[in-house]
Parts: C-alpha cells; sequence; structure tokens
C-alpha cells in the first residue's frame, strides 16, 4: 500500500472527500473468483468453506517464498477449521525455469503432493534473488514431497496439458491486471505483497464477518 508523505504538499492534508466508498461490481467480481472445485489438486480446504483466498505467485519470486514460509503455515488453523480455502493459481513471471517448476508442481498434483511440492520449493528458496532451479532440483523437490512414483512425475514434466494450465492461470491474471506476485484475493478484497501475517488474519475476520 502506498504509504502518505508528510513531506509532500499533496498528501499533507487529506481532502475532505477523500474516502473511498467500495466499488459493489468489483467486490462481486472478486468475490466470484473462486472455483470451488472439490477435487482441486491446487486447493486447501473445504470446497464450501466461508471464505476463499485465491493466491496467485511464481516458485521463483523471493517474495512469494517468504509469504509460504511465514504466513502460509499461520493461516493453517483457518483451513482446519473450515473456515477458509485457499486456491493457489499460477503466475508465471520469471521464464522457462518458473514455467518448468509450475508445470513438475502440478505434475506432483497429480500424485497428491501438491503442497507438498510447493513447499520443498520455497522452503530451499535463497534468501534474496531468483533461484536457479533445474531438471535435478525438480526430481529431488518431488522425492522431499514424497512423490511415490517418480517416473510418471518426470513423464508429466512434459505434458503440454499442464504446460497449458499453467498458461491460462497466467493470462488470466495478467487479463486481470495483476503484474505482480504474491497477489491475493480474500473475499470481496485484493491485496498485493507478502504482507504481514495480521493483514490476512484481519481481512479474513473482516469476511468471515460478513
Amino acid at each position: 500500500p502506498t504509504r502518505a508523505n508528510p513531506a509532500d504538499p499533496a498528501q499533507a492534508e487529506p481532502a475532505a472527500s477523500a474516502e473511498v466508498q467500495p466499488d459493489p461490481g468489483l467486490e462481486q467480481f472478486l468475490l466470484d473468483l473462486p472455483r470451488r472445485e472439490a477435487a482441486d489438486p491446487l486447493a486447501l480446504g473445504e470446497v464450501d468453506a466461508k471464505v476463499v483466498m485465491t493466491n496467485w505467485s511464481d516458485y521463483r519470486c523471493p517474495f512469494c517464498a517468504v509469504w509460504h514460509q511465514r504466513t502460509l503455515p499461520e493461516l493453517q488453523k483457518y483451513v482446519d477449521d473450515g473456515r477458509l480455502r485457499i486456491e493457489f493459481r499460477d503466475l508465471s513471471m520469471f521464464g522457462e525455469q518458473s514455467d518448468q517448476t509450475a508445470v513438475a508442481a502440478r505434475a506432483a498434483g497429480q500424485q497428491g503432493k501438491f503442497w507438498e511440492f510447493q513447499e520443498a520449493v520455497f522452503a530451499a528458496a535463497p534468501p534474496s534473488g531468483h533461484p536457479d532451479i533445474q531438471r535435478d532440483d525438480l526430481l529431488a523437490f518431488a522425492q522431499t514431497a514424497g512423490v511415490a512414483d517418480l517416473a510418471a512425475f518426470e513423464a508429466a514434466l512434459g505434458d503440454e496439458a499442464l504446460s497449458a494450465a499453467v498458461a491460462a492461470d497466467s493470462n488470466e491474471a495478467r487479463q486481470l491486471g495483476i503484474s505482480g506476485t504474491p497477489f491475493f484475493v480474500v473475499g470481496g478484497q485484493a491485496v498485493s505483497g507478502a504482507q504481514p501475517t495480521e493483514v490476512f488474519e484481519s481481512l479474513i475476520a473482516q469476511e468471515l464477518a460478513r
């Protein structure tokens, strides 16, 4: 979020009409974004949870890694008690390695290990910068995630349908005007960046109170 700069005369005195009224049309659009597909391997939580958080991330994005390492575990309690569903969507931004890692995560998802694979990728991320993720790394992540059939996993890395799904999610995000990762829609509210856990807990509480 943009912070006011006291040194800027234009920001020193907020205008009387500065309060922004929510746009009901936009809010409804955001509320309609969730897919709520019962067998979606890229989703955590009950299909009928009151609040759905949609998350767009890139596996080579350092801020995505921070959010997944620090904040996602803190939100698990809302998933466990049925209040929150988290739906992941790809926004591949950093080249071929991002694309291939996203395909690999979906390949792991075919064996029920999407989130475990994702956790392995982000846990291995460096403190800053974009990690170099090679094919051998993908296989190592699959092993860490507990993917049972590594041969099937490796074969799926060339699956054009998985590549098309990654591209479709990424294209959809760009059409929605999302230009950076991570990006989230929590119920009827959008939030950009790896904001502190408290921000997400506040948004979840607001949406639960609807």
